[in-house]
């Protein structure tokens, strides 16, 4: 049963290897390329001595900040071309030709039909999308290393780590549960699809923040948190502000932040304007850019208020847990939607599911 199902799945694996195939020799040749710009833009900087604005202005070139983009998205189309065109065809196909019969009435159970397809198929398809995660991490490495605020939480990070390898086993066990729940090719390739790119969509914002509490900590605005305030002023004879960015640990994941409070609880909005009030600090027609009309009387005003601002994040050493975690969900589902389908497939042995047998015919009339 095992070389039957080879057999079926042959030409799938043969194409998808040499699509692979074809993709790794193109990151090779161009990522080679992208290493000797990378350090040749890195010879250039420390000479001139400063580093800091290499990503900008040196490297790379929006070629390849294109070709990085366009990469990080097939990081998440390969598991859906996976489960499409390895996952939907697996059962549909079956019993859209009818070939299922042959291996049901030659003594081949059904779980033992359904386990050599989804063992053979399953394999490939985890491997297949890992590698080219594997392969699309190396190439971007040298883009991440220049980039000052790539961070493991950066969006598409979590497309070139182990994560991929559950993307696929979920996109290809769902799309054989499509295929036997459907037993059409096409509407199970189209319903894997959209299934697939709902959950990925919802996942990151639903349930990737909650996978671990994160850390909080609270923290009193420092003097630069303040002169970088997006806009301070006055508003009806009170003090206006809108904070920037929460102070976080280089590298970590802000999940959420708190509103400004002073150090007893109350919004800023209750305090008088002080200084910071005046016709170039009034809020009533639109923000004030940082530093517009605003003197270090008002910065030192908003720094006596003590304002607190509290933050959720997620520290970069956690990232790593976070693929773990990710990954076993996924792989759970994988497996939760393979058990399904054997439930579905063997739940009413004694009707053979569908299997139409010929009917009796009488002998012809023997001729004079």
């Amino acid at each position: 049963m095992i070389r039957f199902a080879w057999t079926r799945f042959r030409t799938q694996a043969l194409v998808g290897a040499g699509v692979l195939a074809i993709a790794g020799a193109v990151l090779l040749v161009t990522g080679i390329q992208l290493n000797h710009a990378y350090y040749a833009a890195v010879a250039v900087c420390k000479q001139q001595g400063n580093c800091a604005h290499m990503f900008t202005y040196t490297f790379p070139s929006q070629g390849y900040l294109n070709a990085a983009d366009s990469l990080a998205s097939l990081g998440l189309a390969v598991p859906a071309l996976i489960g499409m065109f390895w996952g939907a065809p697996l059962a549909a196909r079956e019993f859209e030709t009818g070939t299922f019969r042959l291996a049901w009435t030659q003594g081949v159970t059904r779980v033992r039909w359904l386990a050599a397809k989804l063992v053979i198929a399953g394999a490939a398809a985890i491997a297949a999308g890992e590698l080219f995660a594997l392969m699309v991490n190396w190439w971007s490495a040298p883009i991440h290393r220049a980039n000052p605020v790539y961070t493991e939480f950066t969006s598409g990070s979590f497309h070139t780590g182990i994560a991929p390898a559950g993307y696929a086993a979920f996109a290809f066990a769902f799309g054989v549960t499509a295929g036997l729940l459907i037993r059409r090719t096409l509407p199970a390739m189209a319903v894997t699809l959209a299934v697939y790119a709902a959950v990925i969509i919802v996942f990151p914002g639903w349930v990737r923040p909650h996978l671990i509490p994160p850390v909080q900590a609270t923290s009193t605005l420092s003097p630069a948190a303040i002169a970088n305030m997006p806009a301070v002023g006055a508003f009806d004879g009170h003090l206006a502000v809108v904070p920037g960015a929460p102070a976080a640990p280089a590298g970590a994941w802000v999940i959420s932040s708190s509103q400004l409070t002073t150090p007893d609880g109350r919004d800023p909005a209750s305090e008088p304007a002080g200084p910071c009030a005046g016709p170039a600090n009034q809020l009533g027609s639109g923000p004030t850019p940082p530093g517009t009309g605003r003197g270090q009387a008002c910065n030192d005003y908003i720094g006596s208020l003590h304002l607190r601002q509290t933050v959720a994040y997620q520290p970069a050493s956690r990232y790593w847990a976070f693929q773990w975690a990710e990954t076993a969900i996924y792989l759970a589902a994988a497996i939760a939607l393979a058990g399904f389908s054997f439930w579905w497939i063997n739940r009413n042995r004694s009707a053979e599911l569908t299997i139409r047998r010929p009917r009796n015919r009488q002998p012809a009339p023997a001729r004079a």
